[in-house]
């Protein structure tokens, strides 16, 4: 008798950060996106910021080249359609954030948090590409609205480098930025208005 069974799979540890993978990657954004600028240390740990730094960052990490790679993100919540669990995704690569700002700004698409989206990953390294593709519009159901409104997730504690999945209930400021359209990258700022977010 083997000691294993046949076929045997050591399950995947979960994680509340959406990865995106190779294949299809297809979730429903439920919140409105914050956004800055992100390094990484020489401690490999991210630091996220409003703005980009005016000047260069002591503890960041230098390429081969002994230049320095500074980010803009995105971050939003959203429910993993592979596992029906509310994550958080990062993006970082350009041509994803084109593609979700075509369909913010297209009226027949508009707020993201209305339709599913599927990103497809192809390839690897330097070849890596994805595509963006949504879904008819469908609405969430009772049970999915109820599983999103009972994980309390701060996406702004990631500014802090503190773990946005520990709400403190007696700062529950959740105010999202402004997100660029039409490929513009704007500083993030403290007046903006709830109805100037475009999801």
């Amino acid at each position: 008798m083997p000691f294993l069974p046949k076929n045997y799979e050591a399950p995947k540890g979960s994680s509340n950060y959406l990865k995106l993978e190779e294949g299809q990657n297809k979730f429903r954004i439920v919140s409105d996106a914050v956004i800055g600028y992100e390094y990484w240390t020489n401690g490999n740990k991210p630091v996220r910021l409003r703005d980009y730094p005016k000047t260069k960052p002591a503890d960041i990490r230098l390429n081969d080249d002994g230049s320095y790679t500074v980010k803009h993100f995105w971050a939003f919540i959203v429910l993993d359609r592979k596992d029906a669990r509310v994550k958080i995704l990062e993006i970082t690569q350009a041509s994803i954030m084109r593609n979700i700002e075509d369909l913010v700004v297209n009226e027949e698409w508009g707020d993201p948090k209305e339709y599913d989206i599927t990103i497809s990953r192809t390839g690897s390294g330097m070849e890596t590409r994805y595509t963006v593709q949504p879904s008819p519009n469908k609405k969430l159901t009772k049970e999915e609205k109820s599983l999103v409104a009972r994980m309390e997730i701060n996406l702004n504690a990631l500014f802090k480098g503190e773990n946005p999945f520990k709400v403190d209930n007696s700062k529950s400021s959740q105010s999202s930025q402004k997100m660029p359209l039409s490929g513009q990258i704007e500083s993030p700022s403290d007046d903006v208005k709830l109805e100037d977010i475009p999801f």
